[in-house]
């Protein structure tokens, strides 16, 4: 199965509180934290909702 590397490249002050949740759910945290996350229907669901905060690639 592909895997996706998700990255935090904004900072997560001022978003909405399901944008925050949304990116602990993926594992960030912090600017610069990284997770590596299955390609599959629910993680692209999460990675639209935070797109302008991340940085996606191929893992």
């Amino acid at each position: 199965m592909a895997q996706l590397k998700v990255t935090l490249v904004k900072s997560l002050i001022g978003s909405k509180k399901d944008q925050i949740a949304t990116a602990q759910a993926l594992g960030l945290f912090k600017i610069s934290d990284s997770s590596i996350q299955p390609e599959n229907e629910q993680t692209k669901g999460k990675v639209a909702k935070i797109i302008h905060l991340i940085e996606v690639s191929k893992a």
